[in-house]
Parts: structure tokens; sequence; C-alpha cells
């Protein structure tokens, strides 16, 4: 906010979140195991649920160096994996480095992509399958057969990163999620078209601030920051 200096005049200044601010950093998972037509992924409770791949695990040391040396400057409260394995992969190494412990939060795994789970999704898309070009013509998941609605993963998404908020409030948290998660959570605090912010680069960092009463209401800070790779 703005504040007057001894002079009375009023400069310019880097933002800073009210008194009160919680931010919540939303990273994605490094790069995963390429799709292979007669290998799918493995699943975990429906969802393909593959590991890092090489790149996916550089990709996690050097996140791993940047938000450490952040939370040095500034500590995470608390850091969220989802309970698809590549989220814990990915905090793994801010985890040992700093000797923080995670939490699960269930409702921000990845979408659910009906027929097209397990890596079919990358293939037919390689393919140039209509029905995923339909997907991001229509802007929704749910042209798939048996895939989530975009109104039932937007709200359990954007229900959990609340739900996270409201119990650090004050504070500094790190989420390690998912394309489609930050797509949906950015798209209700931008409220823009759904896929507006789908395509987030993996271990790029995003960042939202929910601002306090009397305001009430998320800011987006940052998208698809990926310095650290440079």
């Amino acid at each position: 906010m703005d504040r007057f200096e001894a002079d009375g005049s009023v400069p310019q200044r880097r933002f800073t979140p009210p008194e009160g601010s919680t931010t919540v950093y939303l990273v994605r998972h490094g790069a995963t195991e390429a799709a292979h037509p007669d290998r799918p992924f493995e699943t975990r409770d429906g969802h393909g649920d593959p590991a890092l791949a090489p790149e996916g695990v550089a990709q996690a040391e050097a996140l791993g160096r940047r938000l450490v040396a952040e939370h040095e400057v500034r500590p995470f409260s608390a850091i969220y994996v989802t309970t698809l394995r590549r989220t814990l992969q990915t905090a793994s190494p801010l985890l040992s480095a700093t000797g923080m412990t995670h939490a699960v939060e269930p409702d921000l795994r990845e979408v659910h992509l009906g027929e097209y789970e397990g890596g079919l999704l990358r293939l037919r898309g390689a393919e140039g399958d209509p029905l995923v070009r339909e997907v991001y013509t229509q802007e929704r998941w749910d042209v798939i057969p048996g895939a989530e609605s975009w109104t039932s993963f937007q709200g359990r998404c954007v229900s959990a990163i609340e739900r996270i908020a409201k119990a650090h409030s004050g504070q500094r948290v790190l989420t390690v999620v998912h394309g489609g998660v930050i797509g949906a959570v950015l798209a209700h605090v931008a409220q823009s078209r759904n896929f507006a912010f789908i395509g987030a680069e993996n271990s790029s960092v995003s960042e939202i601030v929910h601002l306090p009463d009397p305001f009430d209401r998320w800011m987006l800070r940052r998208f698809n920051d990926v310095t650290h790779l440079d």
C-alpha cells in the first residue's frame, strides 16, 4: 500500500501485500516420463501417475535451489503436494534441504481425463486427434468421454486453495501441483476464460495473494516463472 515519506511525498515502491495477506505459490511438477502407445502410465485412483523423467529430476533440483534461497529470506509455513508421485518428487529437493515435512491435498490432483487417461491424451494430441482439438476449442475436459467436467474440476481446486489459505492466514505457502490445476485456479483468480492459463511450464512458479478484509479477494502476482531454468 502507498505510504508517505517524512517529507510528505509518496514514491513508487515494490508491491507489498497488506498485513494479513496470504501468499500461495503454485508450482508445476517437473517433466514426467514419455508416453508410449504400448506402455500406459501406472494409475493411482484412476489418474495417470508417471514418475519424473531425468529432465524433470534436473528441473526439480534447480527449482529446489531457488526455493531454498527464497525460504531463507522469508520462510514457507507449509509445503503441499498431491496424491500423484510427480509432485512429491518435485518437492523432494526442497524438503531435503529445509527439513520440512509435506502435507497431501487430494483435491489438487490433476484433472481426470476419462478414456484418455494413462498418457493417452499426449499420444492422441501428437496424432492430431480432432477430439483433442475440440477440448481446447471448447475449453473443457469432458469433451473426452468419462472426463471430469470443468465445473467439478475447478470447484475442487479452488476449494482446496481456499482451505489452505484459511489454514495459513497471513503466511506464505508452497503447493506443488499440476498444469491443469494451475490453469483452473488462475482462471478463477483472474476471472478469465477457462483455458487462459493452461500450459504452465514444468517446474514453473506462479503466485497468488489473498488480500484480507476489507478486500477479501485474490490477486495474481506471477505466472509461469522459470528463471531458475535459464
